[in-house]
């Protein structure tokens, strides 16, 4: 039978969020929509384009937990993240759950043992919403441990609301400004190969930029000293020369600035953008 008290509260708030479209505030609207259904923890929107890091646009995660579910995540795991493989892959649905995806052999996964335990997730469910270009927008929401696991009443519910979420979402990211803040043009895909081994070469040394490159590419401390026949300890000691020298504190910042000095790569012509958008 339909609850038509919580029908009625999701209409409300539907239309708000529909109202929302284009403006700053949309994305905590759907957060407050969805959260009135169906309680969950650590709502965030992520980015995922075909060949660019993730990018978070949003999220309510409490400041304790930022560093490991945000940072980390980008220091590498997310490219062993079945969500983002997923969202790489023609997701077929607009709606995902963890469990249902990976089955029962995802704790023996290395993502699981070098990150994902550590995150003290116990449930997870994605929406998704394919854009024009292909990129996806990840809507993900969690219970943590201690909490029990989303039941199939409340999954069922988040099912039947997946659509309505994924076209407003759609909608929000059709505007002018939101594609190019967040480099959605496919025009720019020739130019980001050239962006990734241009970016910060003018601000630090050499063998940093080769590590400066690697991690904006997405690959973990682990991988980059294989690739560059160094030590993990002379990895993180680049790493933290180079937040210093770019003036950033963490892998979400300085994604940020690295997507903030595309629009220069045509002006920079072949050189460092970042000096462009920095003067």
């Amino acid at each position: 039978m339909v609850d038509l008290k919580s029908f009625t509260r999701w209409n409300v708030d539907l239309a708000k969020t529909i109202a929302a479209i284009g403006d700053d505030t949309f994305f905590s609207q759907l957060f407050s929509a969805l959260g009135a259904q169906v309680q969950h923890e650590y709502p965030q929107i992520w980015l995922y384009h075909r060949d660019l890091p993730p990018r978070i646009l949003y999220h309510e995660i409490p400041k304790q937990a930022v560093a490991l579910q945000v940072d980390r995540y980008l220091e590498g795991p997310y490219r062993e993240d079945p969500f983002y493989q997923l969202s790489m892959s023609s997701p077929r649905n607009s709606i995902y759950r963890l469990a249902r995806l990976t089955g029962t052999r995802f704790e023996e996964s290395s993502y699981f043992r070098d990150y994902y335990e550590a995150t003290d997730t116990r449930d997870e469910i994605i929406f998704l919403t394919r854009l024009d270009d292909g990129s996806v927008i990840n809507f993900c929401i969690m219970r943590l441990n201690g909490q029990r696991d989303f039941h199939k009443d409340e999954y069922d519910l988040l099912y039947t609301l997946a659509e309505p979420i994924a076209a407003a979402i759609k909608s929000h990211c059709h505007r002018d400004d939101f594609e190019v803040t967040n480099l959605l043009q496919p025009a720019w895909d020739a130019q980001i190969d050239l962006a990734f081994k241009t970016f910060g070469r003018d601000h630090v040394s050499a063998r940093e930029r080769e590590v400066l490159e690697l991690l904006l590419r997405g690959y973990g401390a682990d991988t980059s000293a294989e690739r560059l026949d160094i030590s993990l300890e002379t990895v993180r000691r680049h790493r933290k020369s180079i937040y210093k020298k770019l003036d950033v504190s963490c892998q979400a910042d300085l994604f940020a600035l690295f997507i903030n000095s595309m629009p220069y790569i045509g002006e920079a012509q072949g050189n460092d953008p970042l000096s462009v958008y920095m003067n």
